[in-house]
């Protein structure tokens, strides 16, 4: 079996999604086929020998799609790149600009028209306003229009009329009754109604356009944190190669603040590399001979030597981006409620049209009399509503969230929004603040807090580690004046030591005191009382004796606590998984009385860990800010990230918490909730209009005017309901 990929263009709903796949598993040898919307992509496993890949390209062409010519895959495995991106780009342009020059043009039109407002020199019996109105409907209707008329031809050639087929007999019928109308000298036009339709729904199929993903954006930036060159040791001489040509086996050189290129084991040197952009976690982890290092991870202070072991596609980074890609790949696409309807409804308006015509035509003998009722059953008929039913709410929904710092993607994560069970936090960076802080400076023996504050950061300004830093970060806000150092010196990965004022003072974990011969017996009970709150202990030493502690600890967001505690009221499961060791995971875990941990999780486990979930039938949200996230952000039913994380997060993520609150992600679904509710109200009353009204216009108790009348009633409902989204948001979101 071979996978084929390939980037569709001209789909803009579900139901296209739909037919194309449909259209690809008509074709002999093809097992499965998984057509997404977002991304434009097909991903097709076929026989070789019953089917190639211009037999697809073929399948999707005669539906009336097309397939957008070869891009390159990158060498990091098998994915989208940027060209999916570049595609949905050039559509939503397109879309933008069919939009807003309908709007402008049929505003004027429908002022003129429906205010029946006569003006200009009469030409041919009618005044010029009647003309202008006529020409500048033809245009939006037939030319702005033309994608509805062109959707319609292709649906009816393979017999699945669907919405595009109501939205374009509607607005003909409009304009060429009124033409009729001019022709035989009445002064009934529906020019303006034609025109009105047309506007409205390319305006929510613009913002449909942009709501659909921009998923592909996150794939190109994970592949761009990757290294582009190593240093190539040959030979004993160095050289710089591209990355392409790095083999498993090649001895490399990584510099301090470089990129590790590609995964491998240490062969020489000690340094500490930066691995959050994998794990999430924030402190750096030590490396010695022997060890293994990650593709695209930083080399903080040491020059390494390294052998490549796995290259390409065998990467660490490049499996995250084959599990995003994949991840959102095979999600089926949620078909709208709408389009499930319009497979039926749209055939029997159709046929309502016709036997309506037939019926006055028979009874009456008035062929004019039959005309009108016809053209009054499809002018009601037309989806308007129905067209603004789902975008109206999701532009209000997504509108307020965005005034309270929820970015929310498009009006599938709304529906995802309503019906979680589970919420799966990552730990650094969401439910922590990400960054490690002194929490507690404990004086041994004469000591006091500000001496052993002011010492340790005297010490430990020479140095660029992370818990280094805290530690003089802690000291700057306390205002302690700090002293000269002589004789600094760096204990790769244990601590640094240095003289200051006669002393030798040494600072570092309580296994570099032990291997020094100073003596922690008088603190060992306090360093495990604060690990045993998820803290490291540095130790510092004065002249062979212990003299303080300093707790360092990535400390829990303020409102973490209070958001755990509100999902569960909503009856809302609550776990939390990171890759920190499991002492620590599970002290957090008290702390904000999440019973469910899950530790020393890698970041391919992590989309692997929802699945299971999902696998049990649970609908499974996920939140996090880590790029290491990405894959278990596309995973999950619904993906939430931090604002305060990295792009790529933000990008895999179906919402966006912007200051990156975990009570906004409470919040986020509560607003789920309520726009998803209102939709659900849209689409009722504009149904329900529909089969209320069709039976009145086949009876003749509508004209089209009335009917146009009716229509725009209809939308107007519709888009006051939705406003109402903000009117009952007013006070605190409902939980």
């Amino acid at each position: 079996m071979k996978i084929a990929t390939f980037n569709i263009t001209g789909m803009h709903c579900a139901s296209c999604v739909v037919k194309s796949e449909k259209s690809l598993k008509k074709v002999a040898g093809v097992a499965e086929a998984s057509v997404n919307l977002p991304l434009k992509l097909a991903t097709v496993t076929f026989d070789e020998t019953k089917a190639s890949e211009h037999d697809l390209h073929q399948a999707v062409r005669s539906i009336g799609y097309d397939v957008a010519a070869k891009e390159n895959h990158s060498e990091h495995g098998n994915h989208p790149d940027a060209g999916g991106s570049h595609l949905h780009h050039q559509e939503m342009s397109a879309a933008r600009a069919r939009a807003w020059q309908a709007m402008v043009l049929a505003v004027p039109v429908a002022i003129i028209g429906m205010a029946g407002l006569n003006f200009g020199q009469a030409l041919y019996g009618y005044a010029l306003s009647v003309w202008l109105v006529g020409i500048v409907s033809f245009y939006i209707i037939l030319y702005i229009g033309r994608q509805f008329h062109l959707g319609m031809l292709k649906e009816i050639r393979h017999l699945s009329p669907g919405m595009d087929t109501l939205i374009s007999m509607g607005t003909l019928a409009a304009l060429f009754y009124s033409i009729w109308a001019m022709i035989i000298s009445k002064n009934e036009f529906y020019f303006e109604t034609g025109a009105i339709i047309t506007a409205l729904i390319l305006l929510g199929k613009f913002f449909e356009a942009r709501s659909t993903g921009q998923a592909s954006a996150a794939i190109a930036k994970l592949l761009e944190l990757g290294a582009k060159t190593a240093h190539l040791i040959e030979n004993g001489a160095e050289r710089e190669v591209p990355i392409e040509q790095v083999k498993a086996g090649d001895i490399l050189l990584v510099k301090p603040g470089e990129k590790i290129p590609v995964d491998g084991q240490v062969v020489k040197g000690q340094s500490s590399i930066d691995e959050s952009m994998l794990t999430g976690e924030s402190l750096p982890v030590d490396k010695k001979v022997g060890d293994d290092v990650f593709g695209a991870t930083i080399n903080i202070n040491g020059a390494l030597e390294m052998r490549a072991t796995k290259v390409g596609a065998d990467t660490v980074l490049a499996q995250i981006v084959k599990l995003v890609s994949d991840a959102q790949t095979k999600k089926a696409p949620i078909q709208k409620l709408a389009d499930k309807i319009s497979g039926i409804f749209v055939p029997i308006v159709l046929v309502i049209a016709v036997v309506t015509a037939a019926i006055w035509y028979l009874t009456t003998g008035d062929i004019s009399q039959a005309f009108i009722n016809a053209v009054a059953v499809l002018v009601i008929a037309c989806p308007c509503a129905l067209g603004l039913a789902t975008p109206t709410a999701i532009m209000v929904g997504t509108g307020l969230g965005a005034e309270r710092g929820i970015l929310i993607k498009n009006g599938e994560s709304l529906e995802k929004g309503k019906k979680i069970d589970v919420m799966i936090f990552d730990k650094t960076g969401t439910l922590t603040v990400g960054k490690p802080t002194v929490t507690n400076v404990v004086p041994i023996g004469a000591s006091d807090e500000a001496t052993v504050l002011r010492l340790g950061a005297s010490l430990e300004k020479l140095s660029e580690h992370p818990l280094a830093q805290a530690v003089v970060k802690a000291a700057h806000a306390k205002s302690l004046s700090l002293l000269e150092v002589h004789e600094f010196q760096n204990l790769a990965g244990k601590g640094v030591q240095g003289r200051v004022e006669e002393n030798v003072l040494v600072i570092g974990s309580p296994r570099l005191m032990k291997e020094l011969n100073i003596s922690i017996a008088e603190s060992e009970d306090k360093i495990m009382a604060l690990e045993s709150e998820a803290k490291t202990v540095v130790a510092l030493g004065r002249d062979n004796q212990v003299i303080g502690l300093i707790a360092i600890a990535d400390t829990i967001k303020p409102d973490a606590k209070e958001a755990i505690a509100a999902l569960g009221k909503q009856g809302i499961t609550t776990a939390m998984i990171t890759g920190d060791n499991q002492r620590t995971a599970e002290a957090i875990a008290r702390q904000l009385g999440i019973s469910q941990v899950l530790s020393e999780v890698l970041p391919q486990d992590k989309a692997n860990e929802v699945k299971k979930l999902q696998s049990l039938g649970k609908k499974v949200a996920f939140i996090g800010d880590g790029i290491n996230d990405a894959p278990a952000l596309a995973q999950a039913d619904l993906g939430i990230a931090m604002g305060t994380g990295t792009d790529i997060a933000m990008e895999a993520g179906n919402i966006v918490l912007v200051k990156g609150s975990p009570l906004k992600a409470v919040e986020a679904l509560a607003l789920s909730r309520l726009t998803f509710k209102t939709i659900k109200q849209n689409l009722f009353w504009a149904f329900a209009y529909n089969i209320a009204a069709v039976p009145l216009a086949a009876l003749g108790f509508l004209n089209p005017m009335i009917a146009s009348g009716a229509m725009a009633f209809s939308s107007t409902s519709v888009v006051l309901n939705s406003l109402r989204i903000k009117k009952r948001a007013k006070a605190p979101l409902p939980s």
